[in-house]
């Protein structure tokens, strides 16, 4: 038996077989360069590595949660940096350089001077700048393929980045053995999202390939060929640590109560309708945010009525009589839908997004409408406008919903009846939440929009994320006056956005009267226990 001490980084134990990763060697250094053509190649593979950091963005969002998916956003943000796309493309076009060397030169170079500066946001940055200029070389190599695995194994590795992570077969992974990856860095982020034991700085030899090995990510120790008795110390510990899950997953599927007799639903975040049978395995009240946009970020036309019919229906029945609050289609902004026309202006962000968007696109709007209709016969549904800001927008989609249900109705099909409401994500619906509160069944705030609108600080932006703030004072007072109000015209209010999930403002938003949390699926275990711990 050998001994190998890391970096603890995730807990969990994990006993199986080796796999060390071997990648492939880097390719020669070309010989004689033409400066148009390794610029062709350097604009395709920066196009081709954003087309890839936004589906893995959708992924990470709908699979694991927004914090873990902003580490994509922040990729593709460092791609189109002007500067540096200018340092990267500057000795291509002289001849100095390859396309490869260009990209992956400016990578270093940026990142060199993040690491100099004061602020430790800045710093951190470093890291996405070197993992986005990897992307466009593996892009430009040709060696941008997913990591297959044999079966069930402990996966070894020099590094691993956020996107190789995010793709790997979870099934098959049992936990990782990297050699000189940061245990500060994004993969360890997406690694304890995903439940993976992890230790770095234990550099695995070609030779350990296939050896039976034990993980103990919780002291960061490797054991090659352990001894029996070092095989039943770690069996036993996965075994309580099993207990223990086996025991918070009881608990999660219990109401949260606090100490005091105050309940709290606690619903799930979903963007596919696979999600809901998951998110109720992991205790969820409910779905408190169906992402209905993510049904069709990757078509080439927007489903039809039929479609969205059928995966609505499967999340409702999926969810054994727990309501499921669908969101109508949030495009626009930062998610731009390859069949809708791109549009103008400067800043999406404050452009035609949300309720705007599909009011002025009945084409899109009716069909969604029906289908949520349909879906809501076969058990309860609630339906949520977003991006409102004023009550003639609430007026017209309840109109156009009515205009539904009556079709629906002169054509023999089944339509049920769901509660309506709006998101609360713009200081203008904020401040006229009493006025909106008469017309609504519910409110649900979105804190991510929230924040971003009332601070005026893009959340997309990392140069931002300083002022970005969802503790900021004025946020709060916003969503005081929210639930104030809603609870002053008898209706619930729900919060879907990151602070749901913060589990150090669970007693603010209790204090401040509401009634729900909505958070990623993951997390559902977590604030109910924070919950109960409250009196």
């Amino acid at each position: 038996m050998e001994k190998w001490s890391g970096i603890p980084v995730c807990p969990g134990v994990a006993l199986g077989k080796l796999y060390v990763m071997r990648r492939p060697p880097e390719p020669p250094a070309a010989g004689e360069r033409d400066p148009d053509r390794e610029l062709k190649r350097l604009a395709w593979a920066r196009a081709r590595a954003e087309e890839q950091l936004e589906e893995q963005y959708r992924l990470a969002l709908s699979r694991l949660g927004q914090d873990e998916a902003d580490i994509f956003r922040l990729h593709r943000m460092m791609l189109e940096d002007p500067d540096f796309w200018a340092a990267a493309c500057e000795p291509v076009e002289t001849g100095a350089t390859s396309a490869r060397a260009g990209v992956l030169a400016a990578g270093e170079r940026f990142a060199d001077q993040l690491r100099t500066l004061e602020d430790p946001y800045l710093r951190a940055r470093a890291e996405d700048v070197e993992e986005a200029a990897r992307l466009v070389a593996a892009q430009l190599d040709g060696t941008q393929t997913a990591i297959r695995l044999p079966g069930p194994v402990i996966l070894a590795a020099d590094s691993l980045d956020p996107g190789e992570l995010l793709n790997l077969e979870r099934d098959k992974v049992l936990g990782l053995v990297l050699g000189r990856a940061a245990p500060s860095g994004h993969w360890a982020v997406l690694a304890r999202a995903m439940g993976l034991p992890a230790v770095t700085g234990v550099a695995a030899e070609p030779e350990w390939d296939g050896r039976s090995a034990g993980l103990d990510g919780e002291t960061g120790a490797l054991y090659l060929e352990p001894d029996e008795g070092i095989s039943r110390a770690l069996s036993r510990k996965e075994n309580a640590m099993t207990l223990r899950g086996k025991e918070q997953a009881e608990a999660a599927q219990r109401p949260a109560v606090t100490r005091s007799g105050r309940k709290m639903k606690v619903c799930a975040n979903i963007g596919r309708p696979e999600e809901a049978a998951q998110a109720l395995a992991q205790g969820a009240d409910g779905v408190g945010l169906f992402r209905t946009e993510f049904l069709c970020l990757g078509w080439t036309e927007c489903p039809g009525e039929e479609e969205q019919f059928q995966a609505y229906r499967q999340a409702v029945e999926a969810m054994q009589g727990r309501t499921v609050t669908i969101r109508t289609l949030d495009l626009g902004g930062d998610k731009q839908a390859p069949w809708l026309p791109p549009e103008e202006g400067e800043n999406p962000a404050l452009g035609l997004r949300g309720i705007r968007l599909t009011l002025a696109r009945p084409e899109l709007f009716v069909p969604q409408l029906r289908a949520v209709l349909r879906a809501a016969a076969f058990g309860p549904v609630a339906l949520m406008f977003p991006m409102v800001t004023s009550p003639e927008e609430v007026r017209r989609a309840r109109a156009l919903l009515e205009q539904c249900r009556t079709q629906l109705e002169a054509e023999g099909v089944s339509a049920g009846t769901p509660e309506v409401g709006v998101m609360i994500e713009t200081p203008a619906a904020a401040l006229m939440a009493h006025e909106l509160a008469r017309m609504v069944d519910f409110f649900s705030l979105g804190t991510n929009d929230l924040t971003q609108y009332t601070l005026a600080a893009d959340r997309q932006n990392p140069a931002l994320a300083g002022l970005w703030d969802q503790r900021h004072p004025a946020v709060l007072d916003l969503i005081r006056r929210t639930a104030r109000a809603a609870r002053e015209a008898g209706i619930r209010t729900a919060v879907c956005g990151q602070l749901a999930a913060d589990r150090e403002m669970t007693a603010f938003l209790l204090e401040a009267g509401v009634d729900e949390l909505s958070v990623p699926p993951a997390d559902v275990a977590a604030v109910k226990a924070a919950v109960r711990a409250l009196d």
